[in-house]
């Protein structure tokens, strides 16, 4: 089902003051950020490869702005802003790009992947696309089997939209209704492919309706609707409604890394975009309703610069990572690297035996119940139960191999015989005697069943002529001889 998204203004009344203002911040500091990368990429300060979010910051900060703080989030390379948001400061930002030895991987990165599991619930980036989807729907699930509350959430790009993760990862959120969030960043470029030449629908939402769930489309350069879709989404998420679709549409003002112009993109498209920067709507918005003055404003530019300027020449300051380190912390090797426990918010009881066991075993319609070679119930005949043993016995007595010409009553009679002997014999006294025959019957109906036309086939035809006077055997003999053996 594809909902409208919130609405932003008939919303208002969940947002203070404050919290526009804090919309706000972020939104600065995530440009701020990025601007000054785009300045150490240019003196070759930055090893790795830098990609912009210029003209995105609503959806990465509104977004993430709507997650508690034991929520989980998984970003991709271009929502810093989310990781601003949940925590981070700028300066691992800096020294992760920068490959400094004080950054979250100690050198071992260029760019935005690195996590925070024990504090900040920050699952690293996956550099191929979709593939966080099944990773967060699973720390979903996790959260809800330990009891914990929580909402996973991650992004996705239009073109990252088509991969098969995308599709196996929100199919299989879908079916377990976990508590997951996924916002599909519809930028209208997958790097220099336009929307139009990926996908034949308009609304990249209308996909969530082959999973059966809900879905919203959102103003991805408005950061209150943003937040206030997002809020609605994680908490819908949260009381256990299934993971919820959220696309925003937004537009990549930017190439898709510092090596990238662009030039694809048609000149009166940017400047549509450009006319709608997501800060200066909300900027403009805070001023009309009176929450942001020329005072307030100036107080949050210098907040930025002092931090930002902080945080730069602690990054520049540190170290580039020893060499005798490199071959350290390429791998996870356990409780040495970091601990990994389960933090149970619940009874363990609750989802341990017995409370939580349930009779695997399932009826099939005309099969019945048996036992199993392991001695349990299992929910049909399998191959070692008594009654398959002597089905067995008389299939192999009426096998292919024997003529069809020669197999009479008289070979049926003796294994009729043989089979109510043989169960007969179990039993020493007379009644033992009636109740195994009665609980062979079944058997020997089957048998007669299926050698009653064969006899019938074998009466019917004429008696075969007797061989030649050479000393041999009638074939016809031999045959049921051997059907005997």
């Amino acid at each position: 089902m594809n909902r409208p998204p919130a609405n932003g203004a008939s919303m208002m009344k969940d947002l203070t003051r404050q919290q526009y203002l804090d919309l706000y911040y972020y939104m600065r500091l995530n440009r701020a950020v990025e601007d000054t990368m785009v300045k150490l990429f240019r003196q070759n300060k930055i090893v790795g490869g830098l990609y912009s979010s210029l003209g995105q910051e609503a959806i990465s900060v509104g977004s993430a702005y709507a997650l508690e703080k034991k929520d989980w989030l998984a970003p991709m390379i271009r929502n810093i802003g989310a990781l601003l948001v949940k925590g981070v400061p700028p300066r691992d930002v800096f020294m992760q790009h920068m490959a400094k030895y004080d950054s979250p991987t100690k050198g071992k990165d260029g760019t935005s992947h690195f996590g925070d599991l024990d504090n900040l619930h920050i699952v690293s980036p996956i550099s191929m696309l979709g593939d966080l989807i099944p990773v967060m729907a699973g720390v979903a699930i996790a959260g809800r089997y330990l009891g914990q509350k929580i909402v996973a959430m991650t992004w996705i790009g239009d073109g990252g939209s088509s991969t098969g993760v995308f599709h196996e990862g929100l199919n299989f959120a879908a079916t377990q209704k976990a508590p997951f969030v996924l916002v599909l960043e519809n930028n209208g470029w997958a790097y220099s492919t336009p929307v139009k030449r990926q996908v034949p629908i308009e609304n990249l939402a209308d996909r969530a309706k082959a999973y059966g769930i809900d879905s919203y489309i959102v103003d991805g350069n408005d950061v209150a609707d943003v937040y206030t879709t997002a809020k609605e989404a994680v908490e819908r998420a949260r009381n256990g409604e299934g993971p919820i679709l959220i696309e925003a549409k937004t537009f990549r003002r930017m190439g898709h890394a510092q090596h990238d112009p662009a030039e694809y993109v048609p000149k009166d498209m940017r400047a549509y975009w450009e006319a709608r920067d997501p800060i200066l709507l909300h900027e403009k918005f805070l001023t009309e309703k009176g929450y942001l003055d020329e005072k307030t404003k100036k107080e949050i530019e210098t907040k930025l610069d002092t931090l930002l300027s902080k945080d730069r020449d602690f990054a520049e300051s540190s170290p580039m990572p020893p060499p005798e380190l490199a071959e350290k912390g390429v791998y996870c090797t356990g409780d040495d690297c970091h601990k990994i426990a389960p933090k149970w918010e619940r009874d363990k009881a609750e989802v341990m035996p017995p409370k939580s066991s349930i009779d695997a075993s399932w009826i099939v319609e005309g099969f019945g119940r048996g036992k199993s070679s392991g001695g349990g119930v299992a929910p049909i005949h399998f191959g070692d139960t008594a009654q398959s043993e002597e089905r067995k016995e008389v299939e192999e007595k009426l096998s292919p191999e024997t003529p069809e010409e020669v197999v009479t009553e008289e070979v049926i009679q003796p294994s009729r015989s043989a089979a109510a002997a043989k169960v007969a014999a179990k039993s020493k006294n007379g009644a033992g005697k009636k109740a195994a025959l009665k609980k062979a019957a079944p058997v020997l109906k089957k048998i007669a069943k299926v050698a009653a036309p064969i006899a019938a086939r074998s009466a019917a035809r004429p008696a075969p002529k007797p061989a030649a006077k050479n000393g041999k055997k009638p074939a016809a003999k031999a045959a049921a001889k051997k059907g005997r053996r």
